[in-house]
């Protein structure tokens, strides 16, 4: 019979009995009978992670402390009735304790020799800390007594009897921790000690009395006396605390669902503080920070588990364990092994000796940094424990990213926050790395520190295309104002740079040259010149200057290793956008296979180019403009034999001229404003000479005001920019072909291949896309007959507006190949301006669940997606060997470049640094949609 599936996802009883809530740690073959999970997974999402894996080690005859487990689904039946336990949950809970007491040979509240549990949390995903744990459950004052006189160690029992009032205390009443590690702190000061492991049982035991007292105090109750009353409200506090505020902090920031729940998993207690022959730890079956096949972890003789992460002693390294019970040793060293081999990853173990017995209470699989992750996956495949194809899928593409930027470890980031340093908590994560650097507030300052050797951060409420040469300068990018999208997030993360966006908190002033921000300690400003450091892969921004580290891809040999393996299995090609050779080498060292973009408006920016290219916009008439676009006719060359030299024969798609030439012209206000200026300052002049200087300004600038004025669009994004402006003005398209076909007939007369690809943007008509088609291929034969080489080409068109995907069929007649622009074609399939939306309903919509995801970060696929789909289908049916890619910001997301491999495009299209990435994601997504 088939399993169903409850909202949760546990798998429901399929023989018609009565819900069990309650499993034995023994009773994995009853939970396969009664409920058939389909899978592991299903066994992880009923018990618990922690649970699953106990009740496995169990199977397969690893040394564990009996136990059981309530499962998420009795969690979840919980907190829908009002935190009432579900029917018959609670008479299982102490059926089950029966049948530990009968394994342990004790009796649960005896006076003598007590069965003593521990209540445990555990979702099916590891929440490492954010739920709560009670140990020692079943002490009360008769059975602390009797116990030690059974034991013959008073100090063990006290030392027990006192971290289940505190830990009961703090957890299921909610009192805050400090008074009881305030008396801890006071006793230990009148005995003259520094460690908890320095006070005898007669000071543990006043300790625990006056632990007691707090409670009463707290609460108005004395602790309780009954166990089973103990275990019932250990078990309601797990239960509440799978909504408490960590917990649901930590799932919203690792996309844990919260519908989930908790299992709760009672074990009885083995005990590592009763002695010299018993001890507790931590360990992993591999080194978590760099991969190295290691045990790697810590542990303390005499005490229990919560000592060695609480930091409350200074613990020893597990290597040390070797020598001092080599036995033990050897035999944790033999059981980390298998459970790696058997649950076939690293494993993050808790183990505890009891009196030289060992002891295993949890595995999973372990954190690590993305260094390990993808060291772990390459050896695991290497030795044979896991294939190729489950080391692709091991690693996530935000490890690949993280590996490839500088990085501030937590630890810095943990330390410069209690220091007050933090200046802005979090905003828009633009684009990934860490960057330090002196605070400048304009491009041409960014630029000039930079060549001097300075490390930069510029710091503007936004950035323009005129700012390009300043980010490109510096080390990182800070605005007040725009989104994961916008030109600042867009143009660092084609550069590599760590960018921070949309930082309201910020008030900058440029004409100040600082920014500040209110606190509740005050306000704190920073002036130029200052030094900041910014987390582009969190949205973080620190005062002063925070220590980095910074990788490199060519000595990162486990991660060239798994991208070589991620090119035999993909289908999907990952080419880059780049726009300078520089930019094209860096992308082939990281593996793209062409340039899906080379956006020729950024070359315009230079400083030796823009005057001309404004010269060119200013020109009231064709034969200045054509003189103008002769003089960049060299420099347009020169960058195009740039790119494909760098590229050495793979393909190069150029995008004709987009932007409005507005763009390339100072902003209309600040232009109104300097005229302004100038014929205040003109009244101050006294001799002719100075005054005719200060006249001929104010023509120029009157001049420039008035073609800025005439350039000036309601919405320039839909007005005269790309497919258009090529229409209206040929010669700009003219002079840009020719300096494609000239180049590329040079290099191919030097010998190397070339495969330049023409783009046309913006199309929304077949017209318009005929009338660029005949000037390229007029332009492209006269080429051919002056320099006698011929220059193989395709033109096609980006798809950036709904009607070009919806008449896809009728433009492929002429289109040779189609790249989908997918930034722009969002905006025009929502309606809206991309800058404009995040910065006032985009964001909030997210958070507040009415849209699920950012359309600009994940790309959408039931509306822009369903378009692409049409223009992929109706193109291809008028052209079958139609090639079509993508080159928007979403060619480098995961989830973007998913849908791109299920839709059948030929590449994607991203960032020299996404490269890797998007190598890795291609990967995965052949290997989950094999079908496509």
């Amino acid at each position: 019979m088939a399993v169903r599936q409850d909202a949760g996802g546990t798998p429901e009883r399929v023989d018609g009995g009565p819900t069990t809530w309650v499993y034995l740690f023994d009773q994995l073959d009853k939970i396969e009978t009664e409920r058939k999970p389909k899978d592991w997974e299903a066994v992880r999402t009923l018990l618990g992670g922690k649970g699953a894996n106990l009740f496995e080690m169990t199977r397969i005859g690893v040394p564990v402390p009996p136990g059981f487990t309530v499962t998420t689904e009795a969690c979840n039946a919980y907190l829908a009735a009002d935190r009432s336990f579900p029917e018959g949950m609670w008479e299982q809970e102490v059926e089950a304790m029966r049948a530990l007491e009968r394994a342990s040979g004790k009796r649960f509240g005896d006076a003598e020799d007590p069965l003593l549990v521990s209540c445990r949390s555990g979702s099916k995903f590891s929440m490492p800390g954010m739920m709560d744990t009670v140990l020692n459950i079943g002490l009360n004052d008769q059975a602390a007594q009797g116990l030690a006189k059974t034991t013959g160690d008073p100090r063990f029992v006290f030392d027990a009897y006192r971290r289940l009032v505190q830990m009961f205390g703090c957890v299921v009443m909610g009192m805050p921790d400090e008074p009881f590690e305030a008396v801890i702190e006071e006793v230990k000061a009148e005995r003259g000690v520094h460690g908890d492991d320095e006070l005898d049982a007669d000071e543990w035991q006043r300790v625990t009395e006056r632990f007691k007292k707090l409670f009463r105090g707290f609460t108005g109750n004395d602790f309780p006396q009954d166990p089973f009353e103990q275990l019932e409200l250990a078990t309601r506090a797990v239960f509440n605390s799978w909504f408490g505020k960590r917990a649901v902090d930590y799932r919203n920031a690792t996309n844990i669902r919260h519908d989930l729940g908790t299992a709760v998993s009672i074990q009885v207690v083995v005990f590592g503080n009763m002695g010299e022959d018993s001890g507790t730890g931590v360990a992993f079956t591999r080194n978590p920070v760099d991969g190295t096949h290691e045990i790697y972890g810590d542990y303390l003789m005499n005490a229990q588990g919560e000592d060695v992460v609480a930091g409350i002693r200074n613990t020893k390294a597990i290597k040390d364990l070797a020598l001092e019970m080599p036995d033990v040793y050897a035999e944790f060293a033999a059981i980390c092994e298998r459970l790696e081999t058997h649950f076939k990853d690293m494993q993050d173990v808790e183990f505890t000796i009891e009196r030289g017995k060992l002891w295993m209470l949890q595995t999973r699989n372990g954190k690590r940094t993305a260094r390990a992750a993808i060291a772990i996956a390459v050896d695991m495949a290497d030795t044979g424990l896991i294939d190729k194809r489950e080391a692709l899928v091991r690693v996530t593409p935000e490890q690949v990213d993280m590996l490839l930027h500088p990085q501030f470890s937590d630890v810095v980031k943990a330390e410069a926050a209690e220091r007050g340093e933090r200046l802005v908590e979090k905003a828009v994560n633009a684009s990934p790395g860490a960057a330090v650097g002196r605070v400048v507030f304009d491009a041409d300052t960014a630029e000039a520190w930079g060549k001097r050797g300075e490390a930069v951060i510029m710091v503007r409420p936004e950035t323009r295309p005129d700012d390009v040469h300043g980010m490109i300068a510096a080390k990182g990018i800070l605005t007040s104002r725009g989104g994961a999208t916008s030109h600042a997030a867009v143009v660092a993360r084609q550069f590599g740079v760590p960018a921070v966006c949309g930082a309201d908190a910020l008030r900058i002033s440029v004409d100040r040259q600082q920014m500040s921000v209110e606190r509740p300690d005050g306000v704190i400003t920073v002036n130029e010149g200052e030094w900041i450091s910014i987390d582009g892969g969190t949205g973080e921004v620190y005062l002063g200057e925070l220590a980095t580290h910074a990788p490199d891809f060519e000595r990162e040999e486990h991660l060239r290793t798994l991208l070589v393996w991620a090119d035999e299995v993909r289908r999907l090609g990952v080419w880059t956008n780049a726009d300078y050779p520089r930019d094209a080498q860096r992308a082939r060292g990281f593996g793209a296979e062409g340039i899906g973009l080379c956006r020729t408006e950024h070359m315009f920016f230079e400083e030796e180019r823009l005057p001309v290219v404004q010269e060119m916009i200013m020109a009231r008439n064709r034969e200045r403009r054509v003189d103008a676009l002769k003089r960049l006719l060299p420099m347009q060359r020169s960058d195009f034999e740039g790119l494909f030299r760098a590229m050495d024969g793979r393909p190069v798609i150029v995008r004709l001229l987009d932007p409005p030439l507005h763009e390339f012209l100072p902003a209309y206000e600040d232009l109104l404003q300097e005229l302004a200026d100038l014929k205040v300052r003109l009244q101050h002049f006294h001799t002719l000479s100075e005054i005719d200087e200060a006249l001929t300004k104010v023509r120029e600038k009157e001049d420039l005001l008035a073609r800025v004025g005439e350039l000036r669009e309601s919405n320039p994004m839909l007005g005269l920019r790309g497919v258009r402006l090529g229409v209206m003005l040929p010669e700009v398209t003219e002079m840009q072909v020719r300096a494609i076909m000239e180049a590329a007939s040079r290099v191919v007369q030097d010998g190397t291949a070339v495969h330049p690809e023409i783009m046309v943007p913006l199309t929304s008509d077949l017209g318009e896309f005929k009338v660029m088609a005949e000037i390229i291929h007029r332009i492209g034969s006269a080429v051919e007959k002056e320099t006698g080489v011929t220059v193989p080409y395709k033109v096609g068109t980006m798809i950036e507006v709904p009607r070009a995907a919806l008449t896809a069929g009728a433009i492929a007649a002429e289109a040779e190949f189609f790249s989908f622009g997918t930034n722009d074609l969002t905006q025009t399939t929502y309606g809206l301006s991309r800058d404009d939306a995040e910065a006032k309903f985009l964001i909030p919509y997210v958070e507040q669940g009415v849209i699920e995801e950012n359309p600009f970060q994940h790309l959408d696929r039931s509306g822009v997606g369903r378009l692409i789909e049409i223009a992929v289908t109706e193109g291809r049916a008028e052209r079958p060997d139609l090639h079509v890619g993508i080159c928007g910001e979403h060619g480098g997301d995961p989830k973007s470049i998913e849908f791109c491999h299920m839709t059948g495009l030929d590449y994607v299209s991203c960032s020299p640094y996404r490269v890797p990435v998007a190598r890795l994601a291609a990967a995965q997504a052949a290997i989950w949609h094999p079908e496509t």
